[in-house]
């Protein structure tokens, strides 16, 4: 099942609705009305109807994994009736991130990309990542959906995309062992982690992670396809085309590791909440850098992962920011 969330209007302004999404159809089904519907067509009232629907289909994807069973019971009821009363074609749609994390978290799995960067930074991979499956952790209040224009803060000049698999995390654990960790995958969607590369050459070096290189924005959709329709994690086909033209692909293959190793090490020492994102890490060849190119203003990004869907986003225009630190002197 492909799940996703859009922003409607009601009279209250704009609202976060869950919907089902059928692509092949070319339509969604809004999923709190198609609920509403069948529990009045079964003698509930319209005011009781709205109560439970609005708490089995709330607009938050993470509030509504976190009901477990019953939110996959809700969901195989409204596959079963797909009412066409309760649809919107595809192409009125507009798209909300297809989850709302608690944080993000973004890994580095891919041999060739790990490789292919180094090469191009001048640098050897830290022998630390034959360790552990690092990662780094960012705002969760900068996520973009599908179709969303991306900001361009002034501050960066070299910008940059990344086509990564966003694992979305379907219940709470910690201490999750690595032949535990598929259980608590709810499904995949596109992760986009834009990167300002200019930025980041001047962040790592400060040894705290990245900061404005990474935070400004991330790509997220443009749906979630859930766990049942994926049948291998390793065999996914992958691709980036910009303003149409195809950059790369690969596939899913090839990491240094797996999806299980990643989710269990996340969960050690803490906990991992329903509608969590973790970023795969980078497919190889899956950024400009490794390409040797980069992104400018108005360029249309799309990323694309066979049996999960395509993620399109258009490049904004650079926008003034109100302040800059000044570089200090040095103090040693």
């Amino acid at each position: 099942m492909k799940l996703g969330r859009i922003l409607v209007e009601s009279p209250d302004g704009p609202m976060a609705r869950l919907v089902q999404v059928l692509p092949e159809e070319g339509r969604v089904i809004d999923l709190r009305r198609a609920s509403i519907d069948h529990l009045m067509a079964r003698n509930a009232t319209r005011e009781a109807a709205l109560r439970l629907s609005e708490a089995l289909f709330p607009g938050s994807m993470s509030e509504a994994i976190a009901l477990g069973d019953r939110f996959l019971a809700a969901l195989r009821n409204a596959d079963a009736a797909r009412p066409d009363e309760a649809s919107i074609e595809m192409d009125k749609v507009t798209w909300l991130p297809a989850t709302d994390p608690s944080v993000v978290r973004d890994g580095l799995t891919f041999i060739e990309h790990i490789k292919g960067f180094h090469e191009k930074m001048g640098k050897d991979p830290e022998p630390a990542l034959l360790k552990v499956p690092g990662y780094f952790k960012g705002t969760p209040w900068t996520l973009f959906g599908h179709d969303a224009e991306i900001p361009w803060p002034d501050f960066i000049d070299y910008m940059d995309y990344e086509l990564e698999i966003g694992f979305v995390i379907g219940k709470r654990g910690r201490n999750v062992r690595p032949e535990e960790a598929r259980s608590y995958l709810f499904g995949l969607t596109i992760f986009n982690d834009f990167s300002a590369r200019d930025r980041q050459g001047v962040e790592m070096p400060i040894g705290m992670g990245p900061q404005k290189c990474k935070d400004f924005a991330y790509g997220v959709g443009p749906w979630i396809t859930t766990m049942d329709e994926i049948s291998d994690l390793g065999g996914l086909e992958m691709s980036v085309r910009i303003n149409g033209e195809t950059w790369a692909s690969g596939t899913s293959a090839n990491t240094l590791w797996s999806a299980d190793e990643l989710i269990a090490y996340v969960s050690l020492g803490e906990w991992i909440q329903p509608g969590d994102l973790i970023g795969s890490g980078t497919m190889g060849r899956g950024s400009a850098l490794e390409l040797g190119r980069k992104l400018s203003p108005g360029d249309v990004v799309e990323l694309e992962i066979a049996g999960v869907g395509t993620l399109r986003n258009r490049m904004g225009q650079p926008e003034k920011t109100p302040w800059w630190p000044s570089e200090r002197k040095p103090f040693m």
